[in-house]
């Protein structure tokens, strides 16, 4: 697998790329390693974006390299969540779930992308907070500060499952809006992982407005 991935590393960049999506993304690998944690032995895969410069990261189990129906998870970073433990989200949660569920698999990926607080950067998620702080739902929130409920836009992972020669994949969601753009971009999904986790005071009242609302 390090092998095939170092492969991709040196390929990757030379590889032609018209852009998907509306803002015509485009990926490329520019750097991988061995990560082993404690939710199992994985590789993580440096994607850089060339509208933006972002970095997203693919985490890697098992042999995915050109495989069909991998097991995948699309995880949009939450600086609160993930690494504070903030209460008011579940992302901590299904994060380190969806690790520990594909490190116990024959192989899987996580896709771990840089689209903070829905797409509206960490700033606006602040703000979004504190008017939800005054009342507001998340929904509400978002649409008071002039964006859609969901920013997000998954042209940047449909791209770094092709880079990674996927094109048919198990999705572990519970969002309709993912299976639909990544097929809209290419990627065949298979199937689909239920991915629930349990409330708690702080986030109920949020997770049951993004489900009926978003």
């Amino acid at each position: 697998m390090h092998e095939q991935l170092n492969t991709l590393l040196q390929t990757d960049p030379d590889h032609e790329c018209e852009g998907l999506g509306r803002d015509k993304v485009c990926v490329r690998i520019v750097a991988m390693a061995e990560l082993p944690s404690r939710f199992g032995d994985f590789h993580i895969v440096a994607f850089e974006n060339n509208r933006d410069g972002k970095e997203h990261v693919a985490i890697t189990h098992g042999d995915v390299i050109g495989a069909s129906d991998v097991p995948v998870r699309l995880h949009s970073e939450c600086l609160t969540g993930d690494v504070i433990g903030s209460l008011r989200c579940d992302c901590r949660d299904q994060l380190e779930t969806a690790l520990k569920m594909i490190g116990k698999m024959e192989r899987g990926i996580v896709l771990y992308m840089r689209q903070e607080g829905r797409g509206i950067g960490l700033i606006n998620k602040i703000r979004a907070y504190s008017l939800q702080d005054d009342g507001l739902d998340t929904v509400q929130a978002n649409l008071a500060l002039g964006f859609r409920d969901d920013e997000r836009d998954y042209a940047v992972a449909a791209h770094m499952l092709m880079s990674l020669k996927v094109r048919s994949v198990r999705l572990i969601t519970n969002n309709p809006k993912k299976i639909q753009q990544l097929t809209d971009y290419g990627i065949t999904v298979s199937d689909r992982i239920p991915h629930i986790m349990a409330s708690n005071a702080h986030n109920r009242f949020y997770l049951e407005t993004k489900a009926a609302k978003s």
